[in-house]
């Protein structure tokens, strides 16, 4: 019986891929690497020290010190939430807010899980920080998806047993982790095409044929 919906925030709630692909597009300029749209689909769901990682696969230049990456990746932050400070109500679509006030209506604990450090940033830009019972993001986890933790610690603060919490990813690494915190899942994007979740939809408001 699920009692509980987490949903990621990035490609799932809100859509802010382009200002990730912008701000890591400028870091890979500074250092003269090549990183185009397809590369940066494997930073979705993964930590930003992880995404710095990944980008610095296609770096030739002399070997980075530890301070170095943290300043690039804290840079690259710099510039997404620059590009974020403008996002608004508008950024997020009336069947997102319709779906999640009918979850609500229908008595599921909804809650965010999310690997971005900005999840709370972004929810006050765009009016949706009361909306969710819970917040399980970044600032409180070591490990991102697809290890599950991100989703634990969303169940427990929800107060809510892993077996009947529903897990909503755009993601491969965030269904997975799903399937690892023992959870239902369900993929929508990109995830979809992949049928490794339990559920695929093609809009937000599908959801609401699933949790009856």
């Amino acid at each position: 019986m699920i009692t509980s919906v987490i949903f990621d925030l990035d490609g799932v709630i809100v859509f802010t891929d382009k200002f990730h692909y912008i701000a890591w597009k400028k870091i890979a300029d500074e250092l003269g690497i090549y990183f185009d749209e397809t590369l940066n689909n494997r930073l979705r769901g993964v930590s930003r020290m992880d995404c710095l990682e990944i980008l610095l696969e296609n770096y030739t230049g002399r070997a980075l010190s530890d301070g170095e990456k943290i300043a690039l990746a804290t840079r690259k932050n710099d510039y997404y939430r620059e590009l974020l400070a403008g996002m608004t109500p508008g950024d997020v679509s009336d069947s997102v807010r319709d779906t999640l006030s009918e979850l609500r209506r229908r008595g599921y604990l909804i809650s965010i899980g999310s690997s971005s450090k900005n999840a709370k940033f972004i929810l006050e830009k765009v009016k949706l920080a009361d909306a969710f019972d819970a917040i399980s993001d970044g600032n409180n986890i070591d490990n991102s998806k697809p290890n599950p933790e991100v989703f634990v610690k969303a169940a427990n603060y929800l107060n809510q047993p892993c077996n009947r919490c529903l897990v909503v990813e755009d993601a491969e690494a965030g269904i997975n982790a799903g399937k690892a915190a023992g959870m239902a899942t369900v993929a929508i994007g990109d995830a979809a095409t992949s049928h490794i979740a339990d559920h695929d939809i093609t809009q937000i408001s599908d959801l609401l044929g699933i949790l009856l």
